[in-house]
């Protein structure tokens, strides 16, 4: 028996848009709590709707 891929049977990868919001999300909180950035608007850089804008750096970091 061949097995199906995750993205082809589970119901939220399947649609695209709800795939591609989720993955945002997660991105922009992943991002949000190294950089202390909002996540709403690093979720709008990464959509493109804050074009030519560059993070800056908010917590002096060791990395």
């Amino acid at each position: 028996m061949k097995k199906k891929s995750l993205i082809k049977t589970h119901p939220h990868l399947r649609n695209p848009k709800q795939y591609r919001k989720a993955m945002i999300m997660n991105v922009a909180s992943s991002v949000a709590i190294e950089t202390g950035a909002s996540v709403e608007s690093i979720a709008r850089m990464l959509t493109g709707k804050e074009r030519g804008k560059r993070m800056k750096k908010l917590r002096d970091s060791d990395r």
